[in-house]
C-alpha cells in the first residue's frame, strides 16, 4: 500500500510539472504585444491631451497677467513628458 501511494504521488507530481505547448506561448506573446502597442498609443494620446490642456491653461494665465507661470509651464511639460516616457518604458520592459 505504501509503495502504491508513493507511486501515485510521483505520477501526480510529474503531471503537474507539464509545460504548455509552443502554440500557447506564441499566442500569449501575440496577445501581450497587441495590448502593449495599444498602451503605447494610449500614453501618446494622453501626453498630447496634457500638452493641449497645458497650452490652453498657460495661454489663459498669460492673458490674465499672472506674473509667475514658470511652475505651470514646467508642470504641464513634465506631465506630458512623463506620459511619453511611460509608454516607451512599458515597451522597453516587455521587449515589444
Amino acid at each position: 500500500m505504501r509503495y502504491f501511494l508513493t507511486g501515485c504521488f510521483l505520477l501526480v507530481a510529474i503531471a503537474s510539472m507539464a509545460q504548455p505547448g509552443l502554440n500557447e506561448m506564441q499566442q500569449a506573446q501575440s496577445d501581450l504585444s497587441s495590448s502593449f502597442f495599444s498602451a503605447l498609443d494610449c500614453s501618446l494620446v494622453v501626453a498630447a491631451i496634457f500638452g493641449i490642456l497645458g497650452a490652453v491653461r498657460i495661454y489663459h494665465n498669460w492673458q490674465m497677467g499672472h506674473p509667475r507661470m514658470d511652475q505651470a509651464v514646467a508642470g504641464w511639460f513634465f506631465a506630458a513628458l512623463f506620459m511619453v516616457l511611460a509608454g516607451a518604458f512599458l515597451r522597453a520592459i516587455f521587449g515589444l
